[in-house]
């Protein structure tokens, strides 16, 4: 599924979603559009995602997280460092070692269950989300996620120690494509996600 946000979602508004042809989906806030989703490919084979790296240096690498020290959104669900525990992901990227990926460990805990004691899908792709854009835009620049396509393969367990990983794909400009995955605690890829992140225009 891609979703692509066509502008910024309003808070403690009430939207509307509406079907559209072929499976796509609308979000609109009365008249006015703000988010896209329809069928679609991540278009990252399994064979090009890292490889797991060991547990013990996903969260070596997370103490290097710079949101830590600045973060233009640090409320952000899912790596803001302002949630508490069980209002928010808590998921902190930082790099690993002397490479380009950005990764953090991640606990799901028991408020993501499903009710079979697995990850509610949704919170598996929000997981995917702020790793690529740690992994872009390394000096935290503010970037604003534009497109997302995600794939889950397998859904997590509740309390599983589990791994995210983001790595640059390309720049152009002000536009940076990402790539992320989800591990479980064994290293197995669970989901990926491609994801295309724009940083806003400079003020005039």
């Amino acid at each position: 599924m891609t979703v692509r946000l066509r502008k910024p979602p309003p808070l403690d508004s009430e939207m509307t979603w509406h079907e559209g042809p072929e499976g796509a989906v609308e979000v609109r806030h009365g008249t006015e559009l703000i988010a896209e989703a329809k069928p679609g490919r991540v278009q990252i084979e399994v064979s090009s995602v890292p490889s797991a790296p060991p547990h013990i240096a996903v969260v070596e690498a997370s103490t290097r997280y710079s949101g830590f020290q600045q973060h233009s959104f640090p409320t952000c669900f899912v790596c803001g460092p302002h949630r508490a525990r069980g209002d928010g992901l808590r998921i902190f990227p930082g790099p690993l070692g002397q490479t380009t990926i950005a990764a953090a460990p991640w606990v799901p805990d028991e408020t993501l269950d499903r009710g079979d004691g697995k990850v509610r899908p949704e919170f598996m792709w929000a997981a995917l989300d702020c790793a690529g854009w740690h992994a872009a835009v390394p000096d935290s620049r503010v970037a604003l996620l534009a497109e997302f396509t995600a794939h889950v393969d397998r859904v997590l367990h509740i309390d599983e120690s589990c791994s995210v990983l983001g790595w640059h794909l390309h720049s152009d400009g002000r536009k940076h494509q990402a790539g992320t995955a989800l591990y479980d605690e064994d290293g197995v890829l669970c989901a990926r996600a491609h994801a295309l992140w724009i940083e806003p225009k400079p003020a005039a």
